[in-house]
């Protein structure tokens, strides 16, 4: 993992001024009964992985920095673009001019927040591969991605440690929030069988996504993370919260049966098919950018300067410390490259034209 952003002190030296700023900064928190000063400190001592910092991922890694939690580690998989400004709160024009992956990028904002707090940023797709190593000594895992793959994967990676998760999800106006207690209470799958069909459910790119129903469902699964996190889950209630903050409705569905039933190949007979990898997709459609995701079978590192150098004679190049991106002149697609050997092919949803470019200009 790599070494926590911390924001500069200056001359003021950074222990005496946490010791000092400790109280009053989360004063109106432990004001709250039920956080506390105890909550508090156990917050302080806390772990939390937020999945996508994306719309949902930027509100709930904010909110867990200001509150205090001891580590936010947040791993995403893209880079910032101008779309996002409308929803995702952590970003800015500049993000998008230096085409900063998102969690270097949070992670940035955040450091300047709260200094008090270790950030973990990881640019990554969240894979069979890599999972466990990304749960690693967490204390909860904040859904804020935008991909059922990914979400039973997750579910798979909870399940195996017996790590607490919230689910959260957002489409249009509406959105749902789900928390999993393994061993406890319903598992994801319980709930959503398998990914679904294609066209089968709406996607941002067909419904689009307004930021004030972002910003509840980020925050109603902020407030489950937070009961985990200070000892509370136990007055975590089984159900599904549904919003629909258009149309002003809240509903609340009890799913505690669910798990009764015993039916769950997850939770209920031990099934892991994400996290054995059988389950694994090499390409991904992302929601609502025109652009396809392909990944390397097996892990793999980038050379980015000699890779940028190969692909000069290809098209229009730009390298950071981060990432490739590269303008083809044949066809008119951009691709974007990462060091783990990720690519983004931008303007087209082929997949299988995605796949023929990564193998023409990265290797198979």
């Amino acid at each position: 993992m790599p070494a926590p952003a911390a924001a500069t002190l200056g001359a003021i030296d950074r222990q005496e001024f946490m010791a000092a700023d400790f109280d009053a900064r989360y004063r109106k928190q432990t004001l709250f009964a039920p956080i506390g000063e105890e909550g508090q400190a156990l917050l302080h001592k806390g772990r939390a992985l937020v999945v996508g910092c994306g719309a949902l991922g930027s509100i709930i890694s904010e909110t867990l920095v200001r509150a205090g939690v001891g580590l936010v580690r947040i791993v995403d998989r893209d880079f910032v673009e101008l779309s996002n400004l409308q929803r995702q709160v952590l970003f800015d024009e500049r993000d998008v001019a230096e085409r900063i992956p998102k969690a270097v990028a949070a992670s940035r904002k955040l450091a300047a927040i709260n200094s008090g707090v270790q950030i973990e940023p990881v640019v990554a797709d969240v894979r069979a591969d890599n999972v466990l190593e990304l749960v690693e000594g967490i204390d909860v895992i904040v859904d804020g991605t935008d991909n059922f793959e990914t979400r039973l994967l997750v579910n798979d990676a909870s399940l195996e440690l017996g790590i607490p998760w919230v689910n959260g999800g957002c489409v249009g106006a509406h959105g749902q929030v789900m928390t999993i207690l393994p061993g406890k209470t319903p598992c994801f799958r319980c709930l959503v069988e398998d990914v679904p069909e294609p066209g089968s459910s709406e996607t941002c790119d067909t419904a689009g996504v307004i930021g004030p129903a972002v910003n509840i469902v980020a925050s109603l699964e902020c407030v489950d993370a937070l009961k985990i996190l200070v000892g509370k889950s136990a007055e975590i209630e089984q159900v599904l919260t549904v919003v629909d903050v258009w149309e002003g409705t809240f509903r609340r569905l009890k799913i505690g049966d669910l798990r009764t039933k015993g039916r769950c190949p997850a939770c209920q007979k031990g099934e892991r098919a994400w996290l054995r990898g059988e389950r694994a997709s090499q390409t991904a459609i992302l929601c609502g950018r025109n652009a396809v995701q392909v990944s390397p079978a097996e892990r793999r590192e980038l050379d980015l300067a000699q890779t940028a150098e190969r692909l000069k004679t290809h098209g229009d190049v730009q390298v950071n410390p981060y990432l490739i991106r590269v303008r083809l002149r044949e066809p008119e697609c951009e691709l974007t490259l990462f060091r783990d050997g990720r690519a983004i092919v931008q303007g087209t949803e082929d997949a299988g034209l995605a796949r023929s470019l990564y193998s023409r200009y990265v290797g198979a």
